[in-house]
């Protein structure tokens, strides 16, 4: 059964091309039940180059785990725990095995930072100019995320 990942876009102005991309594979990745697309306050324009700076906030899916064992050796007891379905590590594999998307520029345990430039020449004009475009990826459940950020999802288990 394929799971359909909630995407919100309420605090994004919807530029980039790659964070389009992005998402738009994100989506289809098994093991995510929410990504929130926000701006980050870094964007800002200059008349020779443009830098576009987004944040994407990833919630993977949480499995139930079993666990049987012994209290002080004789009575049996059963205790439940939640496991990520997916990681950060395990996201990098996916999106690097997509020829479309690559791999990361940067990565850590909780956080992708990809980073993509292009030259824009508008028709009829002798000059262009560099387009920069910055994506970071968090981990929205474990914590993750740049300091003070702004509505970071809420963790697992709390759902």
């Amino acid at each position: 059964m394929t799971r359909v990942v909630d995407v919100e876009t309420s605090k994004w102005s919807g530029e980039g091309t790659f964070t389009h991309l992005l998402v738009d594979q994100l989506k289809q990745v098994d093991g995510l039940t929410l990504v929130r697309v926000e701006d980050a306050p870094a964007s800002r324009s200059e008349a020779d180059y443009n830098f576009i700076s987004n944040e994407i906030f990833v919630v993977f899916e949480t499995i139930t785990i079993r666990h049987r064992f012994r209290r002080f050796g004789l009575f049996p007891a059963e205790r439940t725990l939640t496991q990520a379905k997916l990681n950060v590590a395990g996201l990098e594999a996916v999106l690097t095995s997509l020829p479309s998307i690559g791999t990361p520029d940067y990565s850590d345990e909780g956080m992708l930072q990809y980073l993509r430039t292009e030259r824009i020449v508008p028709p009829y004009q002798t000059r262009g100019y560099k387009l920069v475009e910055l994506v970071r990826i968090y981990d929205a459940g474990a914590g993750g995320g740049p300091p003070g950020a702004s509505g970071t999802p809420g963790t697992p288990g709390t759902r």
